[in-house]
């Protein structure tokens, strides 16, 4: 398991929270909170599209 530095987690409506990490090789990392041992990665940008979507509504359905 790579070194990942996990910001604070952030929380929807209800019970739905999740975090954001990162690791030295500028990997990024979404997982639900509470549950960092099971993660999806991809580059940076890909998970900050992914979550400017949640928020704007696109994605409601993921959480």
């Amino acid at each position: 398991m790579p070194d990942i530095a996990w910001e604070g987690p952030y929380c929807g409506e209800g019970a739905n929270c999740f975090r954001i990490g990162t690791d030295t090789a500028g990997n990024a990392y979404i997982a639900v909170s509470g549950a960092e041992n099971h993660y999806v990665t991809d580059t940076h940008d890909a998970l900050r599209a992914l979550i400017r979507d949640i928020k704007a509504g696109k994605a409601d359905h993921l959480l």
